[in-house]
Parts: structure tokens; sequence; C-alpha cells
């Protein structure tokens, strides 16, 4: 998926991205959406936050927060 405006598969810059867009926001609903437009579906689990690949909703991996 993209991450920062370049194609990526790996989980550290996917995460980078993430966090830093979760910085320009108020809420996490919010976040939740704008990485939908970004094609990366957010879930709040026991565990963290799974991240999936959007439209398959493949799973690439949890962030611990």
């Amino acid at each position: 998926m993209f991450a920062e405006g370049k194609m990526t598969e790996n989980m550290d810059e996917i995460q980078d991205f993430l966090m830093s867009e979760r910085e320009k926001v108020l809420s996490e609903a919010e976040w939740r959406f704008r990485m939908r437009g970004y094609g990366y579906n957010l879930r709040r689990t026991d565990s963290g936050v799974e991240v999936a690949r959007l439209p398959q909703n493949q799973l690439l991996g949890t962030l611990k927060l």
C-alpha cells in the first residue's frame, strides 16, 4: 500500500505513516476514516490496532498502542 507517497509492504514504514497521520487528527474515528482513504482498514482489538489492506481486507500487522 501507499505510505508517504510511495508503494510499500514494509510494516515499519506503514506504522510510521499511520502514526504521523494519527497526530494530525482529533479522534480515533477520524483517523480510521482518513486511513480508509489511503487504502488501510484499522480495527481496534485487545492486542492493539489491526492494520489491513483494502479492498481485500488482507491483514498486514498489528500496532501496539
